[in-house]
């Protein structure tokens, strides 16, 4: 058998990780954390004000009716945070049959959520429809291709969440809370823009509090990764049995630029990635413009990766870097051990991310249909509005296990020699050598 040599480096020993002195350093991250805070103080003026008139002033009249409006939604906030919950205990329970599931319920779920908005019949309706239906076929053909893959995914997840950080449960548990409030309030103030007659004025409303409200959840989310990626990094690394309640208070106290400068990054840079790896596998070979093009597109989307991308949280929370920082150093270790095709074909990024969509479905469908039966007019928008909301419901309740797999390999990656770990990664990577003539 070939034995796939590994650059070994050295982690930092357990005085030096724990002497790492917590405080808000560049002038970058103290901007975005005074910006994050203030963007929260108006949003909530902003909410407020548009409940209020939503439900005591335009109420009277015939243009909004609130009792048919808001119920679909709130019961889909509170579905989206109690199914959250149930499926990440599911991935606890059993994560290889939890990521076979997500593979094909979501573009189940997706395609009837299509059905359903071709179904209400607007034209709104309908474009929402197609696109629904095209991505549940997308993901369909996504799931084919990466099927072999099934295992070792399955593998890593369950090892890394085998020994998860003490009330990892619980901050899931609370973290869903928050979300729900905030969902609700936000939903609110949604409603309130919707009674206002000027509709221009409302549609501009409504998208500032529907980026807010993305913004805000995504930074739950990485704080909860930051948090219990920190702990177990701490467990893996030096076999530091870390209080979680410590490192929350450190993350929310000292990392909330960080955090907040990633949570705008990553989803961007992701995106991008995406869009670049469809254009190069539907024309790449197509021809020398389209080539070129792809080509470049390929070279942005690295450059941006490896200053930011989700790796990084790990290290922002153990050595209190900013998060480019953190996100190139993580990049530059998985490069020189060999890890870069291993971590470019990780599977539960697509794992969380389906299963949001999965939830999001599952969400809009709810409140589509009940919308359908008492007030056929709002069923398309409240749809999007319990789809965008069931997605992120569900990706705060698989932060800790996305958390867990991302300090398994950063902490591998510091020191593949350690015995805090079996043969699952050496014996993909030599898989990975094996396939490479």
């Amino acid at each position: 058998m070939t034995i796939l040599k590994l650059d070994v480096i050295t982690v930092a020993d357990e005085e030096k990780i724990q002497a790492v002195k917590f405080t808000n350093t560049t002038p970058a991250r103290k901007v975005f954390k005074i910006l994050f805070y203030l963007h929260l103080f108006l949003i909530a003026v902003l909410v407020t004000s548009l409940a209020i008139y939503g439900m005591f002033y335009a109420s009277r009249s015939n243009y909004f009716h609130p009792k048919e409006w808001y119920p679909p939604l709130f019961i889909s906030i509170l579905c989206g945070g109690a199914i959250g919950f149930t499926w990440q205990w599911i991935t606890a329970r059993n994560p290889a049959k939890a990521i076979r599931e997500a593979f094909w319920l979501s573009p189940l779920l997706t395609c009837a959520m299509g059905i359903l908005f071709v179904y209400m019949g607007y034209a709104a309706s309908l474009a929402a429809g197609v696109v629904a239906l095209v991505s549940a076929v997308i993901q369909s053909l996504y799931g084919i291709w990466v099927s072999p893959r099934f295992e070792y995914a399955s593998r890593v997840l369950s090892v890394s969440i085998a020994d998860p950080p003490t009330q990892s449960m619980r901050l899931a548990f609370s973290s869903i809370l928050i979300g729900i409030l905030y969902c609700s309030f936000m939903v609110c103030g949604i409603g309130g823009a919707r009674a206002i007659e000027r509709t221009e004025l409302g549609v501009l409303f409504i998208l500032v509090i529907l980026l807010s409200l993305g913004w805000t959840l995504q930074f739950l989310k990485n704080v909860l990764q930051v948090t219990i990626s920190r702990v177990k990094y701490m467990h893996l690394a030096g076999g530091v049995i870390m209080d979680t309640k410590v490192a929350l208070n450190d993350t929310v106290k000292y990392l909330t630029g960080s955090v907040s400068i990633g949570s705008i990054l990553v989803p961007f840079i992701s995106l991008f990635r995406g869009f670049a790896r469809s254009t190069s596998l539907i024309g790449g070979d197509s021809g020398e413009f389209m080539f070129s093009c792809v080509s470049c597109y390929m070279g942005i989307a690295s450059l941006l990766v490896s200053n930011g991308n989700r790796w990084g949280l790990v290290h922002v929370g153990v050595y209190n870097k900013g998060f480019v920082q953190a996100s190139s150093d993580t990049w530059d270790i998985f490069n020189r051990v060999g890890l870069e095709e291993l971590i470019d074909l990780d599977l539960t990024a697509s794992f969380c991310f389906l299963s949001g969509v999965a939830g999001g479905a599952i969400c809009s469908l709810v409140s589509g249909i009940w919308s359908i039966v008492i007030h056929k007019n709002y069923a398309t928008e409240i749809s999007i509005y319990a789809f965008l909301i069931g997605y992120f419901m569900f990706r705060l309740a698989m932060s800790w296990p996305q958390a867990c797999v991302s300090a398994y390999y950063v902490a591998y990656a510091e020191n593949p020699q350690s015995t805090k770990f079996d043969s699952t990664i050496p014996v993909r990577l030599e898989q990975l050598y094996r396939s490479h003539p």
